[in-house]
C-alpha cells in the first residue's frame, strides 16, 4: 500500500487503533482530504483549482465499479461506494473555503459529516453524541471520551495536533493511552 506517502506517522499510528476491517476507510479519508488539500493549495489559479476539485467530484459521483485503475486513491475509497456522497460533500467544502467565501464552515460540516459516515459504515448508530464528536474534531476540540472503536483515531488525531510543543516521550506515552483507552 501507498499509504507511507500519503499520511504522515502520526496519522499513520491515529489508524492503527481503528478496527482493521475500517483502516482501509480511514486511510482513504485523511488521503482525499490531503489530497484535495494539495489541489486546493494557495496560490493556485482558481479556474485550476475547480477543476482540479471537479475532477474528483464527477468519479465520486460514479459508482467505485466504474473507477479509473490508475488512481490508487481511488481503489483505496471503494469501501466508500454507499457512502461516497460524503466524500463528495468534502470536495464542495473544499472548493468553498478555496473560492468562495465561507470561512471554512462548509469544509468543517463536510469533514464532521465524513467522520459519521465513516461511523454508520462500522454499523454505529447516529447519536448526538458521535455528531458532537465528529464536530469537535473537526474545530480543533477534544472529542468527548468514551468514543467506540471505530472512531478512536479522532482521538489520536487531536492529541497529536495539540501535542506539539510536549517532549516526544510524554506524546507517545499519551498516544498510547489515548489509543488504548480513548481518554
Amino acid at each position: 500500500m501507498v499509504t507511507k506517502e500519503w499520511l504522515s506517522p502520526p496519522e499513520r499510528l491515529a489508524i492503527a487503533y481503528a478496527p482493521r476491517r475500517l483502516r482501509a476507510a480511514w486511510t482513504g479519508l485523511l488521503a482525499l482530504d490531503h489530497r484535495l488539500a494539495d489541489a486546493a493549495r494557495p496560490g493556485r489559479d482558481a479556474i485550476m483549482i475547480q477543476l482540479r476539485l471537479a475532477w474528483w467530484r464527477d468519479r465520486l459521483g460514479e459508482p467505485a465499479s466504474a473507477w479509473p485503475r490508475g488512481e490508487p486513491l481511488l481503489g483505496l475509497l471503494s469501501a466508500w461506494d454507499s457512502e461516497r456522497a460524503a466524500l463528495i460533500a468534502l470536495v464542495d467544502g473544499w472548493e468553498a473555503q478555496t473560492v468562495g467565501e465561507d470561512g471554512g464552515a462548509a469544509l468543517d460540516q463536510a469533514r464532521a459529516a465524513a467522520i459519521l459516515a465513516l461511523a454508520r459504515m462500522a454499523g454505529l448508530a447516529a447519536t448526538p453524541a458521535l455528531a458532537q464528536a465528529a464536530t469537535d474534531w473537526t474545530q480543533g476540540r477534544v472529542p468527548q471520551p468514551g468514543l467506540p472503536r471505530a472512531l478512536r483515531p479522532l482521538v489520536l488525531l487531536h492529541h497529536f495536533d495539540s501535542a506539539a510543543d510536549m517532549p516526544p516521550w510524554r506524546i507517545m506515552l499519551g498516544a498510547l493511552r489515548k489509543g488504548l483507552f480513548g481518554r
